[in-house]
């Protein structure tokens, strides 16, 4: 469909931030005069300290508007030329706000320890007090200036590993190519392997499987070679930046405690008891007798699902997420209404969905809906990051309105649940109760235990290469088929291709990043647990944490919500969710 035949009503209002191209490249050229140049070697005073900052943010705010205009028209149609260049353009804004302000943390952390406290306690820096907390708890690992520069360009360098497998996993990786039931020929390509996946044709799920990790078996030197580098390199840099551990130095960059990644491993292995029991139950459902890798993303419950118009879905999320209080649903309400939201698909407009916003204006979500349960809940998921980014940059001064990438999906996977929960609640049809169990069933597997599981590989490779124990393919294949094992238990074979799985991971260049997809799940069924039971004190807690962007670290601001990672009961609750989701599974009639 082309986009002039879509009603007007079914776009994002891009006006909202420019009026048009005009008025865009007005804004462009203003932005493109400015600079931070005056306040370089100057910050050791704090008047001239204050104004970079104020003026850093300035700049930012605009560029930031510029940027998500540019990206937006892209995204509408990724073929349109103009609207490219524009995306082309605002990046070279942003690479020189990036040169122009790189000097900025050098010079911070090369001040003296008091003047920064001094600078911390000073209600003029209010707004910054965070981001020089985090500087004074990092100057311990920052080096002398040579040697900051140094490191420095070797940036490139370390960047590398990830750059090698990204082409070697797309480039050179040799696509299989495999028939199936109907003896027409399919290549496996990494979208087609999830397709292959759920397939209902189980001959044909194992042909694809194992051509699809035949690929990954025939590049295994070339692939450990790479990962075995890119965790040799973070032992460099933990032992020159003086970290204990290269745990200790990727969370440092989130400004989290170990404590948390230690905790998720630990009471994730307490729950595998009651995963096993699930993949048991899966297998019966499935009525396999033996039950194999490439069983385990086969739908239980098949042609069971929503399918609504865009008008009724909203009116459902809308409904779903009630339990979050009048003023939550208003501002749904007001996307619907506002045209926040980029609904159907066109020619050449970006696939998939996302979130964005900048300071100065309301967020914005793109869309490719169709009548399917994955689209009404892409609805609630994505409003749940746009008005988590709404709540933040209207209470938060621009310096504190950014959260971390460590509570990301929890406002997301909060709509989620509330949703689903409110779906099963009126659901009269037992096979879309049946299909709404096993997807929260599902979205608990893959997105707490499987994303725990790739964690404790990447603890157990560090640890490895940590002690100087040589990271071979047979090593790594060793490690991670015991885990599949430990993880999936008896009733699922692991077959073994498993092995090679961590090979195939992009996720792993960059280290210690997935275990906050299993946190923030964490933290979002609990979140949803206390609102369901607490009523209005949870949605107040919950709605200060969403009002709280990134005025803290990240673990002290998911207390407020009433979730402590450093302790239990967060994990124990994902785990009775998981649970009891289960029994509801089990019981359940078609």
């Amino acid at each position: 469909m082309k986009r002039k035949e879509i009603e007007e009503k079914y776009f994002w209002n891009t006006a909202d931030l420019y009026r048009d191209a005009a008025e865009w490249e007005k804004a462009y050229k203003a932005a493109e005069k400015e600079t931070l140049a005056p306040y370089r070697g100057k910050l050791g005073k704090k008047d001239t300290l204050l104004a970079c900052l104020k003026k850093q943010d300035e700049i930012s705010r605009r560029l930031e508007r510029i940027y998500v205009y540019a990206h937006m028209l892209s995204d509408q149609d990724t073929g349109d030329a103009e609207n490219g260049a524009l995306v082309a353009r605002a990046q070279s804004l942003l690479v020189k706000l990036n040169a122009d302000s790189a000097y900025i943390l050098p010079e911070l952390t090369a001040l003296d320890e008091k003047y920064l406290q001094e600078c911390v306690e000073d209600e003029a820096f209010s707004d910054y007090d965070y981001m020089l907390k985090t500087i004074l708890k990092e100057k311990p690992h920052v080096l002398g200036e040579e040697a900051e520069k140094v490191l420095a360009l070797g940036g490139d360098v370390y960047s590398g590993f990830r750059d090698v497998f990204n082409v070697a996993d797309n480039a050179d990786f040799p696509f299989p190519t495999v028939k199936d039931g109907n003896g027409q020929k399919v290549r496996v390509t990494h979208g087609m392997y999830s397709v292959c996946m759920q397939s209902a044709d189980r001959a044909f799920r194992r042909r694809a499987f194992k051509a699809y990790y035949g690929g990954y078996i025939g590049m295994i030197n070339t692939l450990t070679a790479t990962y075995a580098g890119s965790v040799k390199k973070d032992v460099f840099l933990t032992k020159a930046r003086k970290y204990e551990s290269c745990l200790a130095r990727a969370l440092a960059g989130e400004d989290v405690e170990p404590i948390v990644y230690e905790n998720l491993l630990r009471y994730v292995h307490k729950g595998l008891p009651v995963l096993h029991r699930y993949i048991a139950e899966k297998k019966k459902a499935l009525r396999l007798e033996k039950m194999h890798m490439y069983d385990m993303y086969v739908p239980v419950v098949e042609d069971a699902g929503l399918k609504l118009t865009y008008e009724e879905a909203c009116a459902l999320v809308k409904e779903g997420l009630s339990p979050l209080g009048e003023e939550y649903t208003a501002l749904l309400q007001r996307a619907f209404d506002e045209r926040w939201i980029d609904v159907y698909e066109n020619d050449g407009k970006r696939s998939g969905a996302y979130s964005t916003s900048c300071y100065e204006v309301h967020p914005y979500v793109l869309l490719n809906y169709q009548q399917t349960t994955h689209d009404v809940f892409t609805i609630a998921h994505e409003m749940g990051h746009s008005i988590h980014s709404y709540y933040s940059n209207k209470t938060q001064p621009y310096a504190k309105a950014d959260y971390k990438i460590f509570v990301a999906e929890v406002a997301s996977t909060v709509n989620e649940v509330l949703l689903l929960k409110h779906i099963l609640g009126k659901a009269k049809d037992g096979k879309l109760k049946k299909y709404l169990l096993s997807y929260l069933l599902e979205m608990i597997r893959t997105t707490l235990f499987r994303q725990t599981q790739f964690a404790e590989f990447e603890y157990k490779a560090h640890e490895m290469a940590e002690k100087g124990i040589p990271l071979t393919k047979e090593a790594l294949c060793r490690k991670y088929l015991k885990l599949n094992r430990e993880y999936y238990g008896k009733a699922v074979e692991s077959d073994r291709e498993i092995a090679y799985e961590w090979a195939r991971i992009p996720h792993f260049y960059t280290s210690f990043y997935v275990y906050k997809y299993a946190t923030g799940i964490i933290s979002a069924l609990y979140i949803a647990d206390r609102i369901l039971t607490e009523g209005a004190p949870a949605v107040a807690d919950y709605k200060r944490f969403l009002s709280s962007g990134g005025s803290g670290d990240p673990v002290s601001l998911l207390k407020i919500a009433g979730v402590d990672l450093t302790k239990t009961d967060a994990f124990d609750g994902a785990m009775r969710v998981f649970e009891d989701t289960l029994e509801a599974f089990v019981a359940a009639k078609e």
